[in-house]
This record gives structure tokens, C-alpha cells and sequence, in this order.
């Protein structure tokens, strides 16, 4: 039932800042009397091509070359949009505001606080979800700093880095750019008709398969549908599957982001109130969207973004 899945939109689009505001204090003060600073050093950004695009990890170093025990942040910059996961290990991480298009994660260092002199070693997870090429690519512009955690904000070492994404023969020789599509390239499909059944409790319930087409590597988040015309007393009843949001006249299309070249077919659940009038209750119409973050991507071909199908009620037999 879409009122239930309500605060889990709300999730989807604070839950980032949610998250930087809450590790952001520190969990303990650091210690006074002692000077505090820091290195951070990484090593190679490689990308290996899977069957779902790339996968690749980037390992980082952080020392502690102050005189006191204290605990340290670090903020990456994605060298590609949409592409930065998770650290390993598991550390509390948020999301700054985008440059250029890319995000910003930031995320305490994983473990306990740094002695005097101590390193700690971690990964950060990235995936690019484009086509596997036969030729290298590289992509410039991956930065991380580290800040020491006593509320100051100040950068205390910082390194640039690229990603490199291996062909599918296994050569990182002679790498071409890697240039990211701006431009979603989404498209919908839908059953021509639907029928709602009345139920026991008067309402009417039915479902109406859909098909999303993905093409290209555009950055995004996830696709979003609403419906721009939609019968009086009828509402978007949630996905089946469903594991993100629906509202009453809108829901996210259930799988998470796209990889290119992907299909993805599921059900819109709809329902309509009781007392509805048994028959033809007119024509819904539905858009796509793609998002990233609170933006709307532009689409190369808003054409094929809207599927219209006509919505009947009928006892049932």
C-alpha cells in the first residue's frame, strides 16, 4: 500500500544529508595538549570489466602524524558520476554537495582512533554501470582529503586520483578518456489496457505491466514515473516488485540504477475507491523521469517517456 512506503522516499532524498549531519560531531573530543595532523596517501583506481559494467576498488592510507590519539575524516570526490560505493571496512559516510556532477562522500576513518604514528588502510568501493569496452579508458578527477576529527574543518593532506578502466581483453595500455553521457536516455512501455477487479471491501483492484528501457551511462540515481493524467478516485497502489517508494500518483521504478543496454518489466498496482462506477473510467497516462539527487536529467528523446493505456472497472465475475 503506497501510504506505507511514504517515508521511504523521504529517506532516499534526506537520508544523505541525514547521514553527513550525523557523523559529522564528533563521537569523542580530541584529546587537548597534543598536536594533531595527518597523511593520507591511495593507490591505483582500476576498473574491471564484469557483466555488469565495472568494478574496481581504491585503496587508501591514513597516518596519524600528530603527537596526540585522535580519529580522522576523509572527503572523496567520485572521478566518475554515480560511481563511488562503500568503505571497507564499514565506516559512517554522507554526502556533500556535487562538483562538477560528481559526488562528494564524506565519511569518518573505519575503526578507533589513530595513535600517535598509526596507519589504518581501508578500500572505497566504486562501480561505473556503462558498456565494457576493448580499449582501456581513464577517467581524471577523483580527489580525497583527510581532515583531523576535532571539529575543524581544515585540510590536512590531500591526493589526486583517476580511474582506470581495464578492457575486456585485460589491457590498461594506452587508455582513451572515458566520456559519461549527460543525457538520460530512459523510455517507457505499457500495456495498452487495464482492468480493475472490485473486491470485498468495494474497492477495485488490478495491475498493468510495464517495461523500462535503459540506454546510455547518463548518471543517475533512479527513475521516477508519475502519472500526468490519472481517473478521479484511482491511485497508484505500489510495484510488484516493489523495494522503493510509491505515492498515490507516482512510484520509483523498482531494481535501483540502470545498467546500460538494460530492461526491466514489473506491475503498477492500481486501486480505485469504492463507489466507483463499474466501467470505462478514461485514459492514465505515465512519464518517466530520471534523477539525480534532487535534479531532473535531461532526456535525449522525451518522446518515448510516456505510455498511455486506457483503465476499466468491472465486477467481479
Amino acid at each position: 500500500m503506497t501510504t506505507r512506503t511514504g517515508r521511504r522516499l523521504a529517506a532516499v532524498l534526506i537520508g544523505p544529508t541525514a547521514a553527513l549531519l550525523a557523523f559529522a560531531a564528533p563521537a569523542t573530543a580530541a584529546p587537548a595538549g597534543g598536536r594533531l595532523d595527518a597523511d593520507v596517501s591511495v593507490g591505483r583506481l582500476v576498473l574491471d570489466p564484469t557483466e555488469r559494467g565495472y568494478r574496481g576498488s581504491l585503496p587508501v592510507t591514513v597516518t596519524n602524524r600528530g603527537s596526540a590519539e585522535t580519529y580522522f575524516n576523509v572527503t572523496i570526490v567520485e572521478p566518475v558520476a554515480g560511481s563511488i560505493g562503500n568503505l571497507s571496512p564499514d565506516s559512517p559516510c554522507g554526502y556533500g554537495s556535487p562538483q562538477d556532477n560528481r559526488r562528494v562522500i564524506s565519511c569518518s576513518v573505519p575503526g578507533a582512533n589513530l595513535k600517535p604514528g598509526e596507519r589504518r588502510s581501508f578500500s572505497v568501493a566504486f562501480e561505473a554501470l556503462t558498456t565494457p569496452r576493448n580499449v582501456a579508458m581513464i577517467a581524471d578527477g577523483g580527489r580525497i582529503s583527510v581532515n583531523v576529527g576535532d571539529g575543524n574543518p581544515a585540510i590536512a593532506d590531500r591526493e589526486s586520483f583517476a580511474a582506470l578502466f581495464r578492457s575486456t581483453s585485460g589491457s590498461l595500455r594506452n587508455p582513451v578518456p572515458y566520456v559519461q553521457d549527460s543525457q538520460a536516455r530512459g523510455s517507457i512501455s505499457a500495456a495498452g489496457a487495464a482492468t480493475l477487479v472490485r473486491q470485498p471491501d468495494g474497492s477495485y483492484r488490478g495491475r498493468l505491466p510495464v517495461t523500462v528501457r535503459w540506454a546510455g551511462d547518463a548518471a543517475h540515481e533512479f527513475l521516477f514515473v508519475a502519472a500526468t493524467t490519472l481517473p478521479a478516485d484511482v491511485q497508484i497502489w505500489g510495484t510488484d516488485p516493489q523495494d522503493l517508494p510509491s505515492f498515490p500518483t507516482s512510484f520509483i521504478v523498482p531494481g535501483g540504477p540502470f545498467m546500460a543496454g538494460e530492461e526491466r518489466s514489473f506491475d503498477v498496482l492500481l486501486r480505485a475507491d469504492p463507489g466507483t462506477v463499474p466501467g470505462d473510467l478514461g485514459e492514465v497516462t505515465f512519464q518517466l523521469d530520471t534523477r539525480w539527487g534532487m535534479d531532473l536529467v535531461p532526456d535525449a528523446d522525451p518522446a518515448d517517456n510516456l505510455a498511455s493505456f486506457t483503465l476499466t472497472a468491472a465486477d467481479a465475475s
